[in-house]
């Protein structure tokens, strides 16, 4: 079965890394929303929360753009093998 991530254009592979982080702070926020009012606990649930959250929402970023730039490296160093050819196609 082929990957069809890897049949995609990389921009739009990687275009949901804002909606991801986002969705990240805002669930981990809403879970403590929810700490604080079954816990009394206002407003270090939201609070603690968030932080998890922008902390996840960091490390994902991190590791996806880590990961696009080393696909943008190996795409460069195809590319660069291929243009060192020579006309009779040996290298």
């Amino acid at each position: 079965m082929p990957d069809r991530k890897k049949d995609r254009p990389a921009w739009i592979r990687h275009s949901g890394i804002g909606i991801e982080f986002a969705a990240a702070v805002a669930g981990f926020a809403l879970v403590g929303y929810w700490v604080d009012r079954h816990y009394g606990t206002n407003p270090w649930g939201v609070v603690v929360g968030a932080a998890l959250g922008i902390v996840g929402a960091t490390y994902n970023l991190i590791r996806a753009s880590l990961a696009a730039f080393a696909e943008a490296s190996r795409e460069d160093n195809e590319k660069e093998k291929s243009s060192e050819e020579t006309p009779d196609g040996k290298r």
